[in-house]
């Protein structure tokens, strides 16, 4: 089974962003066959720094690397490196409906936050498309809240077999319902661009700063606590096995707990369990041009693979540059 997801380089690394998607890819390729990507095409839809759109790539691939991904048990690149993903975006725009478009929440959500409207963010969808079906991927991490793009691109690749004949693979989601949202400080979703979410590589004083400031409710300390509303209870969770979970929420159940002992005991917790990783990030950041040759060698693998679905698909079309038979406009004149 090939499994495929991919993450933008925008910004540094949260709980939400490791826990939702990247221990997940990291598992995958232990049994699968993962391709993994740093989308940097789709972050300019809202990174304009070109210097900063390279440095956080670069820091991405780094992040990914010192997290597990393993580049001989994976296909590791960078989405910008394999040009085939681009062509079928367009392949792909002509048979995707306004209406299709028009009723993505994500655009909708954006729009409202401030984000000025342009063709990028609006035919985000139709990119994403592209980058799964170039690749025949047949299961698609995601969260709930990227559920609607992946079923664009199922309606898209169904509107394209239906329209020129079977071509693309349909994909289906894989959504991990005990991650499916990651709360942050204050009990929504964990994003860096609500301002509430713990960073995996923070200094510990930076990081002692976000734990401690996870919103809590107000209930005494000699009073149970509800460990189903507390999303204090479900960051901890995301650390534990289910006897320590268990545990835990015998603690909440039980007079005498105290929110602030808790969130001591998760700060030290996220810092001793992500230190390793720590350790071999600096190693990579200190030797990029490593970085950088297993960056290319993961593009050619993404390439060779997509190659063929690019090319059935301009056959498809009717731009295949290849006679077919003895029809002379079978080529292409171009």
């Amino acid at each position: 089974m090939r499994v495929l997801s991919g993450i933008q380089p925008s910004g540094a690394l949260h709980l939400g962003n490791y826990f939702a998607m990247m221990k997940r890819m990291i598992e995958y390729q232990q049994n699968h066959e993962l391709f993994c990507f740093i989308v940097n095409l789709h972050a300019l839809t809202t990174v304009t720094d070109a210097s900063l759109l390279k440095k956080q790539t670069v820091e991405a691939a780094c992040d990914f690397l010192a997290l597990g991904i393993d580049p001989d048990r994976s296909v590791f690149y960078v989405q910008s490196d394999v040009p085939e993903v681009t062509e079928l975006t367009w392949l792909l725009s002509n048979v995707t409906s306004m209406g299709l478009l028009e009723r993505g929440h994500s655009y909708k959500d954006k729009i409202a936050k401030g984000l000025s409207p342009n063709h990028g963010l609006f035919a985000y969808p139709v990119l994403m498309a592209a980058d799964i079906l170039l690749y025949g991927a047949n299961r698609v991490p995601v969260g709930k809240d990227q559920m609607q793009h992946l079923e664009m691109t199922r309606d898209i690749a169904i509107r394209f077999n239906q329209t020129y004949g079977e071509t693309f693979v349909v994909p289906e989601a894989d959504i991990a319902e005990e991650v499916a949202l990651v709360p942050g400080l204050d009990g929504q979703k964990m994003s860096k661009s609500y301002g509430n979410a713990i960073d995996i590589f923070s200094t510990y004083a930076e990081l002692k700063k976000r734990v401690m400031s996870i919103v809590t409710d107000a209930t005494p300390v000699e009073q149970p606590k509800n460990p189903d509303a507390c999303n204090l209870f479900a960051i901890y969770s995301l650390f534990l096995n289910p006897q320590q979970k268990a545990a835990l929420r015998e603690r909440y159940l039980q007079p005498g707990l105290k929110y602030g002992e808790v969130k001591k005991e998760l700060l030290e917790t996220i810092w001793k369990y992500f230190e390793p990783f720590r350790d071999k990030r600096e190693q990579l950041l200190s030797h990029p041009d490593r970085v950088f040759e297993i960056l290319q060698a993961g593009a050619e693998k993404a390439r060779q693979v997509g190659r063929p679905y690019l090319e059935l698909a301009r056959e498809r079309v009717g731009i295949a540059y290849r006679s077919q038979g003895s029809d002379p406009w079978a080529r292409s004149r171009i």
